[in-house]
């Protein structure tokens, strides 16, 4: 036998095959994505700002690598106490929660309040539950 031959279980194989080629077809309505951040608790108790809270946002959400420049795959919104993000996917849901975070540090709210995911795809900023323990600090 040949060079051009290769031996496979023990069967003959041309060394060349040929591979059928797969078109793939991009379908025409993208997948959007809504994510809600729900605050109620810090603006009831007037803690948070919440339009300063959408306008951090708008400005620090990053569309291909530009900040600021949503376009039309972002969109910021906000009804009552309530951030709405609706996005085009590739978006993370973990991204809103870093950007939320870094808002709370920067207003220095970080100490009080935390960022939990309440259903798939809402988070909701939360006051942490402080036990008071009166016989401890005696």
């Amino acid at each position: 036998l040949a060079g051009s031959y290769h031996f496979y279980w023990n069967n003959i194989m041309p060394a060349t095959t040929k591979t059928a080629t797969k078109t793939v077809k991009k379908v025409g309505k993208k997948s959007l994505v809504k994510y809600t951040i729900d605050c109620w608790q810090p603006i009831e108790d007037k803690v948070l700002d919440a339009a300063a809270f959408e306008k951090f946002l708008h400005d620090r959400i990053k569309v291909n690598g530009k900040a600021g420049d949503l376009g039309s795959k972002v969109t910021v919104s906000r009804e009552k106490a309530k951030i709405i993000v609706n996005a085009e996917l590739p978006f993370s849901k973990r991204y809103l929660k870093y950007l939320t975070k870094k808002y709370l540090k920067k207003q220095q709210l970080r100490d009080f309040l935390h960022v939990i995911a309440t259903s798939k795809g809402t988070y909701e900023l939360k006051y942490f539950k402080i036990a008071a323990n009166d016989a401890a600090e005696e």
